[in-house]
């Protein structure tokens, strides 16, 4: 019997004869050297409600650096307390598509991608909106060394308020000077500004200059732009988008030391490449036991995909509606806040804590799958005896066996055999064996494994009885 271990994240190959392994609702951990298996899938975080907004479509959450948590909901800002009370300070003029806030420790901005921006007093929790006419809107608000700045829509131009306050001097801006592209967004990491572009990005400085402070670094220029606004997100001083270039788009990167890397795999590009739209997509960083994800949302084409930066490895991330259609993570902007991992629902007004001791979705199940890779001998035909799922098993919370699933294609990945249901042990059965016996023959096998069950579990692979059949 031989063991198989996974070491992949999810890969479906441009071609499922290579590859159409999948990792739905699961995250891969490198272990030691001496552990049996070099990689161990757990379950990714439930979600479990906080409380509730009377407004519905969460834009945006925000920590602010007096320590509370702010949100907007609809059209609607609220200061939101530990008890998960919402308290409206102001509404604003649109009502979808991402916000983008930041504070100086006494004004939180907020702009929406309109001709409009709003200030919060952090003291008094009351909200004005910006009126000077050289505050020209923004999708993106950033703020460094005293300033907030601010990208122009529309223009190569980003400009900034006056140290410490919301006023602006007209005169106070500057274009992207490398290239004619527009200016999608900006970002700021290590106290540098990321000037990102159509197709290309460059970084600037605060120089301190006293026309405007800013001026770009020398021999600093990237080739890459931006393919959706929403999509940059930061996290331990790097930025992560997806971009696009003068060659095309639809590849994800990291960008960090003046360099950028290429962190998407052909399989998770050619998934992207099939969606209708990629200009929408929505990006934020968390991190959970010692793990930091980049979350990465297609709210058109219903998806989300998950880069785990430890093991530079990607999952899928998806909830079940109630006739059992996979969907995208209910999650659609997030902070940390009061201690959790908040996120807020795309659809509603649910704030949820984003939990790995958690095994559903406010419960609803989660679904989970994970692919094995394709398995051959030769071309020549294999009986395969016995298969043991090697997983943690008996840690249910409630009487009965929870149930996990195996299935199989012979034909390449192309089509799939009817689930054949097994037990994940009882309370306490640590010792429960998985298994599944006379399962066929076929040249080129895939399994995969399936469950929802919303108890503790972990995967190691499987041990696999087959041997080569006498034709």
């Amino acid at each position: 019997m031989s063991r198989v271990q996974l070491a992949g994240g999810a890969y479906t190959a441009h071609s499922i004869i290579a590859n159409c392994q999948r990792s739905l609702n699961l995250f891969g951990e490198k272990n030691p050297g001496d552990a049996p298996v070099s990689f161990t899938y757990y379950p990714t975080p439930g979600t479990r409600l906080l409380g509730a907004a009377p407004t519905s479509g969460w834009r945006g959450l925000y920590t602010a650096t007096n320590g509370n948590l702010y949100g907007v909901c609809g059209n609607t800002v609220y200061s939101i307390t530990p008890g998960w009370t919402f308290i409206p300070i102001g509404t604003i003029g649109t009502s979808f598509n991402p916000v983008s806030m930041d504070d100086n420790a006494t004004t939180l901005v907020v702009v929406d991608g309109s001709t409009n921006g709003y200030a919060v007093d952090l003291a008094a929790t009351t909200m004005t909106r910006i009126t000077s006419n050289a505050f020209y809107g923004a999708d993106h608000v950033a703020y460094i060394d005293t300033y907030f700045l601010f990208n122009k829509p529309g223009t190569p131009q980003f400009y900034s308020s006056n140290s410490n306050s919301l006023i602006f001097d007209p005169l106070w801006f500057a274009n992207k000077v490398a290239y004619a592209d527009y200016l999608i967004t900006l970002a700021v990491a290590h106290r540098e500004i990321w000037l990102i572009g159509q197709t290309t990005s460059e970084v600037w400085i605060d120089a301190g200059n006293p026309a405007f402070p800013y001026q770009a670094m020398q021999g600093v220029f990237i080739d890459y732009g931006c393919a959706a606004k929403y999509s940059v997100a930061k996290t331990d001083n790097a930025l992560f988008w997806l971009a696009r270039d003068k060659t095309g788009q639809g590849i994800v990167l990291r960008g960090a030391s003046y360099e950028v890397k290429r962190i998407s795999t052909h399989a998770i590009e050619q998934a992207i490449a099939k969606y209708g739209s990629i200009s929408d997509a929505i990006g934020y960083c968390y991190q959970m036991q010692g793990h930091v994800f980049y979350v990465l949302i297609f709210p058109q084409a219903d998806k989300t995909w998950v880069f785990d930066i430890a093991t530079e490895q990607w999952h899928e991330w998806a909830w079940l509606d109630a006739d059992g259609r996979e969907h995208r993570h209910r999650g659609n902007c997030y902070a940390f806040a009061y201690g959790k991992n908040v996120v807020g629902d795309w659809q509603n007004g649910n704030l949820y804590a984003l939990e790995m001791g958690t095994y559903t979705d406010n419960g609803d199940p989660i679904k989970r799958v994970r692919g094995f890779p394709h398995m051959m001998k030769d071309g020549k035909r294999v009986m395969y005896r016995q298969f043991i799922a090697d997983m943690q098993v008996g840690a249910a919370t409630a009487s009965g066996s929870p149930a996990v699933s195996l299935r199989w294609s012979d034909d390449r990945g192309a089509s799939w055999s009817n689930p054949i249901q097994g037990s994940l042990g009882a309370t306490g059965e640590y010792l429960t064996s998985i298994q599944w016996q006379r399962l066929g023959m076929a040249r080129d096998r895939v399994f995969e494994l399936v469950w929802s069950e919303p108890v503790q579990t972990a995967l190691n692979g499987a041990f696999i009885d087959g041997k080569v059949a006498v034709s």
